[in-house]
């Protein structure tokens, strides 16, 4: 893989001004309406011009003479001869002229320098990029995995979206994240994400063995990475926890689950659900113990404790280990949405 096929599955939040083709697109539209306009001013005093090869100058011939002359070619077979035409060369033409060369160079030139501007930007965010989520599908669940990163504070420029289809990724790019078109089961898609400088991946694909082969692609670039899965079935679970994935999620039978918690009582379905959407009502948040906390009683925090992380080990709040904080420790706990409101 070379660096500008790299480059190319590469696509950065796009910047204020639109997308370069609609500024060229608007560029030539201005440069047919001045040729418009200078054909337009020849027709109308045609009298004033001599033509080699008509007596009479038709619009064709005053199109051909603005054209030629925009374009500072000047063949010399149509000439103005009067006062009024040559007068009107001068005050209008001839700025005309400059104009349409301006906008011809100017748009050259934009394409050059927006190219230009696209790899240094591309290099420049490979160089700091590390420590960032990547999101393999930008589908139903990649989209709300999303979101809830950002809720958790996640800047886009930490967040990549890799997905096969470059409508998708366009419009990963319209939201400010950075994207990836390509498929993430190959490794030189993965390396263009910068997968082995990322901290998180989360894999949110369509197909269940579309995940497995892109869980085991990320392990073999990054063993540190915390890595989760999403899938349909649970008989595919076992398979992505061998290929090295930390946490699996499936989708199916959790929806089931929820459904049939809904059933016997609204009131808990209810409340799961809004603990699964952040950002609305109750947020389940992992952070680290203060100062304060540390020696203290999980009962003792100000948020609602669930649980202690100690090093690799997730300790339930009842756990007599986990009656006395650490400093090192981490607690996941339950939060109001907007504490100030």
């Amino acid at each position: 893989m070379t660096g500008g096929e790299a480059d190319g599955r590469i696509a950065l939040p796009a910047r204020r001004g639109g997308p370069p083709l609609r500024q060229v697109g608007l560029r030539v539209a201005i440069a047919l309406a001045v040729l418009l306009a200078t054909t337009l001013i020849v027709y109308l005093d045609r009298s004033g011009y001599h033509d080699n090869a008509h007596e009479r100058l038709s619009f064709l011939d005053a199109a051909y003479y603005a054209t030629v002359t925009l374009s500072t070619t000047g063949y010399g077979d149509i000439t103005p001869v009067s006062d009024g035409a040559r007068l009107a060369n001068i005050l209008v033409i001839t700025p005309l002229r400059v104009v349409f060369l301006i906008i011809l160079v100017g748009t050259t030139l934009e394409v050059l320098a927006e190219r230009t501007r696209r790899q240094w930007r591309i290099g420049r965010w490979r160089s700091s990029v590390r420590d960032h989520a990547v999101i393999v599908g930008y589908g139903t669940k990649g989209r709300s995995a999303v979101q809830t990163l950002l809720g958790q504070g996640v800047p886009k420029e930490r967040i990549v979206v890799v997905d096969p289809q470059r409508r998708v990724v366009e419009q990963a790019t319209r939201d400010g994240l950075v994207g990836v078109v390509g498929d993430a089961t190959r490794t030189d898609t993965l390396l263009s994400a910068e997968v082995p400088r990322a901290a998180q991946v989360v894999v949110a694909t369509e197909r269940d063995d579309t995940a497995v082969l892109v869980a085991l692609t990320v392990r073999q670039l990054n063993r540190a990475a915390t890595l989760v899965a999403a899938v349909r079935e649970d008989e595919n679970a076992p398979l992505l926890r061998q290929s090295g994935v930390d946490v699996v999620v499936t989708s199916s039978s959790s929806a089931g689950r929820l459904l049939g918690m809904s059933m016997l009582s609204p009131n808990a379905g209810g409340l799961m659900e809004d603990l699964l959407t952040y950002g609305r009502g109750l947020n389940v948040v992992e952070r680290p113990v203060t100062r304060a906390e540390a020696g203290q009683s999980p009962r003792a925090c100000p948020d609602l404790v669930v649980a202690v992380v100690r090093g690799r080990r997730r300790l339930d709040f009842a756990d007599p280990e986990a009656a006395v904080l650490q400093p090192t420790d981490r607690v996941i706990t339950i939060q109001r949405s907007n504490p100030s409101s």
